[in-house]
């Protein structure tokens, strides 16, 4: 994988952008005056990033992924994993029939749902899932691959399905790991 250079980000115009941070250069991103991106994150190949969109450090965006923040915004804060494929939108269409859909349409003829979704710290989202708009996962969800994620979550919580239910508790030794990193990496 081939990453753009410390030069080629900062030409990027980005509202933020932290230390050692790796973006593809086969990824698209719009909108970088929107975007702020934490020290350590990662962005692979194949992601479209676009719209108001918050990304904490430690944070790794695997191929093929999007994520559309739109007005209202996506915030993944510090140690969010996002797998291959995985989807995070916004705003959504009325699938109803009550109104005209798709970005063609004036937005006086659609009435699209538009909320911000957050994934707190160390929440993971397995490959091929997706988050629709107004979703929060908790600290600490992990979604299991191929799910739709369309309610909020309980902290250090499994959920997975169509829609995305909770499945078992999640532990939270991972916190130990996490303060050693930190130590560790703060005195390099």
């Amino acid at each position: 994988m081939s990453y753009l250079t410390q030069e080629q980000l900062l030409k990027l115009g980005f509202k933020s952008l932290g230390k050692n941070v790796k973006i593809s250069d086969k990824a698209a991103i719009y909108d970088c005056k929107n975007i702020e991106i934490g020290s350590n994150s990662r962005i692979d190949d194949f992601c479209v990033i676009s719209g108001n969109v918050k990304i904490g450090s430690n944070v790794h965006i695997t191929p093929m992924c999007i994520i559309a923040g739109g007005e209202k915004g996506v915030v993944l804060e510090d140690f969010v994993t996002i797998a291959y494929g995985v989807n995070i939108f916004t705003q959504s269409d009325d699938y109803h029939g009550y109104s005209l859909t798709n970005s063609t349409i004036p937005k006086k003829y659609k009435n699209e749902k538009k909320l911000k979704v957050l994934l707190k710290r160390h929440s993971i989202v397995g490959a091929g899932s997706t988050i629709l708009p107004g979703v929060e996962l908790e600290v600490g969800t992990s979604v299991g691959a191929m799910s739709l994620v369309t309610k909020s979550t309980n902290s250090w919580s499994i959920y997975a399905g169509i829609p995305a239910v909770k499945i078992q508790d999640r532990s939270n030794e991972l916190i130990i790991k996490e303060k050693d990193y930190l130590n560790n990496h703060n005195k390099n």
